[in-house]
């Protein structure tokens, strides 16, 4: 039998060591949107978007870093992914609605892309970011979470046949297989929200199942400034940019910060007006295109991230009949999802806040600020429990000369 030629056999490699670094992609893309698209619609319809605007949005977003991951992997040669602000839409989620309702939300998130614009353009932006401390923006996003969290244990006294399946599915999954528990929970959810609208006759319109962009004129006030677009910028860069080069780092790679604050700011300034609140340097997700599994040659994993760039455009397509569904849902469904998607990073949220002994006070405060679901003026709590963080930190470090006096 004759053995195959080298160019066969070269060719035989080749196609092996794509099979890594193209099925880390796929799956970067379907943990990242399945894991958190709840919360993604969440935080739309709180800030005032209808059932329309928020499928926009969410398609708005997926479209934007998809094409972001494609153009960064590929000039970089890096696993470099992009992600909407999954802290950001919690955010929102808490806010609520805002003076001038949802043109002036939309707004908001115009304001904030151009501020990452701004944090690639300018580095004083960027060592301005670096002065806040990260106890106290950590305390905030925690703040901001807690009552989302609470949700799924809320539900189970008022829906427990409802929200148990879904919740004993994430459990379950956690134990042994952790990163597929949130996308498996939420498999579970729609499950219950088939047998829902079977069996009550729910009308699902077709036309609703399509994708498609909605433009919303953007309004500015200063309160959705201050309260909306200013702690948006901040949990954003805070919890998902400086965390997204960290993970990249822990891989051997060196992020490029100035072109990827570039295309995630434009990004978010183009999907604005039809929706999309930000968008940002991945996470957790982004471990899964840059580890070994994507692969053994550290080289060629942009391939993944590059892979996942494709498969998000391809879930970018389904959205809409995604979020159709889900309206069907009954109610306290979808947010119960959305809370066992964020128990994670509320429980490293509060780690990373209480780690040192000396921030504990300040942000006790600030998390306590934010959870209270403070408004004062128009402007949101998580605007004041940074605030008042940042004074009670100033005051309790000011008076340590004197004591020691």
């Amino acid at each position: 039998m004759p053995s195959p030629s080298p160019s066969t056999t070269e060719r035989l490699v080749r196609k092996e060591a794509l099979g890594p670094p193209v099925t880390a992609g796929i799956v970067t893309a379907l943990v990242g949107f399945t894991s958190s698209f709840a919360v993604v619609l969440a935080g739309l319809k709180a800030v005032g978007a209808n059932q329309g605007q928020a499928s926009s949005g969410l398609l708005a977003l997926t479209l934007t870093f998809g094409l972001g991951i494609l153009w960064l992997s590929w000039r970089s040669k890096m696993p470099v992914t992009l992600a909407w602000s999954t802290p950001g839409a919690a955010l929102l989620a808490s806010a609520g609605m805002v003076d001038g309702g949802w043109p002036a939300a939309v707004g908001a998130f115009l304001l904030v892309g151009v501020l990452i614009l701004l944090t690639g353009l300018l580095p004083v932006l960027g060592r301005i970011m670096a002065t806040i401390p990260t106890a106290l923006a950590q305390a905030m996003l925690a703040g901001v979470l807690l009552p989302l969290c609470l949700a799924p244990f809320k539900s189970l006294g008022s829906a427990p046949l409802l929200i148990a399946p879904v919740v004993l599915c994430w459990i379950v999954l956690m134990k042994f297989a952790p990163r597929w528990s949130v996308p498996g929970s939420l498999l579970v959810a729609l499950a219950v929200i088939g047998i829902h609208i079977a069996s009550n006759g729910v009308l699902v319109p077709a036309e609703d199942l399509l994708p498609r962009l909605e433009w919303t004129t953007p309004a500015f006030t200063v309160e959705a400034a201050v309260g909306l677009a200013l702690p948006l910028f901040i949990v954003t860069m805070a919890s998902q940019n400086i965390p997204g080069v960290a993970v990249l780092k822990s891989f051997g790679y060196t992020t490029p910060w100035r072109s990827s604050m570039l295309v995630t700011g434009a990004g978010t300034v183009v999907g604005a007006p039809f929706g999309g609140h930000a968008i940002n340097l991945a996470a957790l997700s982004a471990a899964l295109a840059a580890g070994e599994e994507a692969g053994k040659d550290p080289g060629r994993r942009w391939i993944a991230a590059f892979v996942s760039g494709l498969a998000y455009l391809v879930l970018a397509a389904g959205s809409a009949a995604l979020v159709t569904v889900v309206a069907a849902a009954p109610p306290g469904l979808l947010e119960a999802v959305a809370g066992l998607a964020l128990l994670g990073t509320l429980a490293s949220s509060i780690s990373s806040a209480l780690a040192a002994a000396e921030e504990r006070i300040p942000a006790c405060i600030t998390f306590l600020l934010a959870a209270s679901g403070l408004s004062f003026a128009g402007v949101g709590a998580a605007f004041w429990a940074l605030a008042g963080g940042i004074l009670v930190r100033w005051m309790l470090k000011s008076r340590t000369p004197l004591q020691k006096g």
